[in-house]
């Protein structure tokens, strides 16, 4: 029997909030409620950009955006900067992707021993929406969202199935394998539940019965919004071509859709089972960022509120607590040294080069309350840079040229209160904002992601070439 293999499954715009185990009591997810009840949750776990692109170079390459400079949906990982599966190979671990990387292009060296059924950028491009900032015009393509909805099947429903059956068929071939005494590392990515918001019949039909939580949703005024989040709003217009009814059969799909996603983890799983590898293996449930479903008339990722920056982040395996709960910040990067550390590999990494500390040490020490962990956002309707720092109970939100956010993310879990103006807490805000700085100067990272905007804006062809080109509601399959 083989130990200290790792299976990570990443889903796709899965927000923290749709899991029945941790507090949802209308969804069903009884496959992840699994890994919750015999693992470990991180409760306060974030990407490192609410977007697709960068956020899978941020988990590739363990380091923040700003120094890796993968900005936004068009900068995307070309291994440049070799990630943790380029180690892994280089170190004779079979270490094996099924489904969507997002990477640059099918010319890049993922650094797998194997690519399965990859998903990259379409024409090795993606979003070039993202280089234009605020000369970016609405996004037509949004429109598909009110267009695509409900009850039926898509491409990436039917792209999931296959992950699911390739995944299921590779675990089977371990089981034959005569040689166990060398670990595997086995990155299986999902779209789901990422728009179209389509979801299979019978897992919508799951709903049919359940009061929603649609209601809780604020759908603000477009005056009512923040700043630089009424950017957003009026760039990617979702919630224009939405009407009520739309948004109900939205918010149902959507979580038909999460528990679609759950039924292929649960096959997944099962054949661990099957195998005897289950005990073996530590087996890692995240996604890349959230979805906003609505809130505030938002649809999609792009903002630092909870439904969007926040992820949910599961470890279940030998070396993680059972049914234990850790409230310290944590992001993404953090896996690339939990990986290792999970492999005993310890001499084959630098730490110097990597943003993040192993998930296994911060989930069995205490609750650390001065560790801080930050997210950016620098693509397609970002009016100014946004960083997010969350250190303790806080959330602190800088927008470059925009007013400030702060939220007791504890006490006010909805964002509703901003404390950023409020005299009293002057001096929390003045301490948050000096532990952001002393991560990045937010002004010269906002005015290097456009540096490096403009060059490939001219690289590709200006505001002309872009405009042309046209906008997309989501990454074909086939790319």
């Amino acid at each position: 029997m083989q130990g200290n293999n790792i299976l990570f499954i990443m889903a796709d715009e899965h927000n923290y909030n749709c899991i029945n185990q941790l507090g949802n009591d209308s969804i069903i997810t009884p496959n992840i409620d699994s890994l919750v009840k015999e693992g470990t949750t991180f409760t306060s776990a974030y990407t490192p950009s609410p977007l697709c692109v960068p956020a899978r170079a941020s988990l590739a390459t363990g380091t923040y955006v700003h120094k890796n400079k993968y900005w936004d949906g068009a900068h995307a990982y070309d291994a440049r900067i070799p990630g943790w599966q380029h180690i892994l190979r280089e170190n004779n671990v079979n270490v094996t992707s099924i489904g969507k990387l997002h990477y640059k292009d099918r010319n890049v060296d993922t650094g797998f021993t194997e690519t399965i059924e990859p998903m990259h950028l379409k024409d090795g491009l993606g979003d070039l929406f993202g280089l234009l900032r605020e000369e970016m015009p609405p996004k037509d393509a949004c429109k598909r969202l009110s267009e695509e909805l409900g009850r039926g099947d898509c491409e990436y429903l039917e792209y999931d199935r296959i992950i699911t059956k390739k995944a299921v068929e590779w675990i089977k071939k371990r089981k034959k394998i005569e040689s166990q005494d060398r670990p595997w590392v086995l990155f299986v990515s999902f779209v789901s539940p990422h728009y179209p918001l389509i979801a299979p019949p019978d897992f919508y039909d799951l709903y049919n019965d359940i009061s929603l939580p649609f209601d809780s949703y604020k759908n603000l005024k477009k005056n009512k919004l923040h700043s630089w989040v009424k950017g957003i709003r009026e760039s990617w217009p979702y919630d224009d071509y939405m009407d009520e009814n739309k948004r109900k059969i939205a918010v149902q799909a959507y979580y038909g859709m999460c528990s679609f996603m759950d039924s292929n983890v649960g096959q997944i799983l099962a054949e661990l089972r099957e195998s005897n590898l289950y005990d073996n293996t530590t087996i890692i449930y995240a996604s890349d960022h959230g979805e906003s479903l609505g809130n505030r008339g938002l649809w999609g990722k792009m903002t630092m509120y909870e439904d969007s920056a926040s992820i949910p982040l599961i470890i279940k395996g030998p070396n993680f607590s059972r049914g234990e709960i850790c409230q310290t910040p944590v992001t993404l990067i953090d896996l690339y040294p939990t990986i290792f550390d999970i492999l005993s590999l310890h001499s084959i990494k630098n730490d110097t080069e990597i943003d993040g500390k192993s998930l296994r040490l911060i989930a069995n020490e205490a609750y650390d309350k001065d560790r801080s962990i930050i997210s950016e956002y620098h693509g397609a309707g970002s009016y100014g840079g946004a960083f997010m720092l969350r250190m303790g109970d806080y959330k602190y939100i800088y927008y470059v040229g925009h007013q400030s956010e702060v939220f007791d993310i504890k006490n006010d879990p909805d964002e509703k209160q901003n404390l950023a103006g409020d005299p009293s807490f002057r001096s929390l805000v003045d301490g948050l904002d000096k532990a952001l700085r002393s991560v990045i100067d937010p002004e010269k990272v906002d005015k290097a992601a456009r540096s490096d905007q403009r060059k490939m804006l001219e690289d590709v062809g200006g505001i002309d070439f872009v405009l042309n080109r046209g906008n997309y509601a989501g990454t074909p399959v086939g790319s």
